[in-house]
């Protein structure tokens, strides 16, 4: 059976731990309306993807 021979330290453990945290989102400025929107993603106050017209939200 595998069994460790030392115990592992909090330094060790949390510097193995170090890249599970999660990141925060990131945002894009939408060119039509210029509101904050995901990258990547239809504006939600005008609809716009790339340029286009994808969706037609009530004003």
């Amino acid at each position: 059976m595998a069994v460790p021979k030392k115990k592992t330290s909090k330094a060790r453990r949390d510097k193995r731990r170090s890249h599970d945290a999660l990141k925060l989102p990131s945002f894009s400025i939408c060119t039509k309306c210029g509101q904050s929107t995901r990258s990547h993603h239809i504006c939600a106050n005008c609809g716009t993807y790339d340029g286009k017209q994808i969706i037609d939200v009530k004003e």
